[in-house]
C-alpha cells in the first residue's frame, strides 16, 4: 500500500509544482469504510517530509449538523439514524467555507514556515468533529499561512447532487479512493463495534445497512469524475 501512497503523493507534488498559484487544494473522497481518512493522513504526512512543502488536513466532518439541529428536522428519529447521509450535513455552510478557503488559498501571501510574523487573522479556521461528544467543535482547526497544500477529505466531495457538486470546482485536484463495497461494509460494521456504537457485529451490520451502505451506493452512483483513483487501504479503520 505504501506504493499507492507514493503514487498519490508524487501526483500531488507534480500537480502542485505545475500549478500557477501558490497553494494547491486537493479533495480526497470515498465511500464509508474506504480508508479515505487513512489515505489523506498518509498523504499529508509524506508531503510534510518534503523540505519545501507544508501540508494541512481538513475533514468535512466538522460540517455535520449538530444533534440539536437534527432534533429540529421534520423526522428527528430518522435524522439521527441516518446521520452521515448528505442531508445531515450543513452543505450550504460547507460550500461557503470552501469559497472562503479558495479565496484565502489564492490571495493570502505564503508565509515562511514556523514564522512568528503572522497573526490569527492570517489563518483560516474550520470546525472539527468530536467523536466522543458526537458533535462539531467550532474553530477546531487552524490552517496557517505557511501551508502550501491543503487536503480536504470527506465522503461527498465528488457527489453529483445539488449543493455538493459545487465543491469539485473549488479544488485543484480530485481523488477518489476506490474500494469493494462489501469490504467497506464489513470494515464499517467492525468500526461501529470497536467504537462502542454497537455491541455485536450483527448490530454493526444492521446499522451499516440502514445508513452507511445506502450512502455508499449514492456516492458510487452519483460520482463526479475524479482526476485520480487510488486503491483502498485494506483493513483501514477510518471512514
Amino acid at each position: 500500500m505504501q506504493s499507492e501512497y507514493r503514487r498519490l503523493v508524487d501526483a500531488i507534488r507534480r500537480q502542485a509544482n505545475a500549478h500557477s498559484k501558490q497553494r494547491f487544494l486537493v479533495a480526497i473522497a470515498g465511500v464509508p469504510g474506504s480508508g479515505k481518512t487513512t489515505t489523506a493522513e498518509a498523504a499529508v504526512h509524506q508531503l510534510n517530509d518534503s523540505p519545501n512543502t507544508r501540508a494541512a488536513l481538513l475533514s468535512m466532518d466538522g460540517f455535520h449538523l449538530a444533534r440539536a439541529a437534527l432534533d429540529q428536522l421534520p423526522n428527528p428519529e430518522e435524522a439521527h439514524i441516518r446521520r452521515g447521509a448528505p442531508w445531515t450535513f450543513d452543505v450550504v455552510r460547507f460550500v461557503c467555507f470552501m469559497h472562503r478557503l479558495r479565496e484565502w488559498a489564492d490571495h493570502m501571501p505564503l508565509a515562511v514556515p514556523y514564522s512568528e510574523t503572522w497573526s490569527a487573522a492570517d489563518e483560516i479556521r474550520a470546525p472539527t468533529f468530536d467523536h466522543q461528544a458526537k458533535d462539531p467543535v467550532e474553530d477546531g482547526i487552524a490552517i496557517t499561512p505557511d501551508t502550501s497544500v491543503v487536503i480536504i477529505e470527506g465522503n461527498y466531495l465528488l457527489l453529483n447532487e445539488p449543493g455538493w457538486r459545487e465543491l469539485a470546482a473549488l479544488v485543484d485536484y480530485r481523488v477518489f479512493v476506490e474500494t469493494d463495497l462489501r469490504e467497506a461494509r464489513e470494515r464499517t460494521a467492525k468500526r461501529h463495534v470497536h467504537a462502542g456504537i454497537e455491541k455485536t457485529l450483527e448490530d454493526g451490520f444492521r446499522r451499516v445497512d440502514s445508513n452507511d451502505y445506502l450512502n455508499s451506493l449514492a456516492i458510487r452512483d452519483k460520482l463526479l469524475a475524479p482526476d485520480m483513483i487510488v486503491k483502498s487501504m485494506t483493513g483501514a479503520d477510518s471512514i
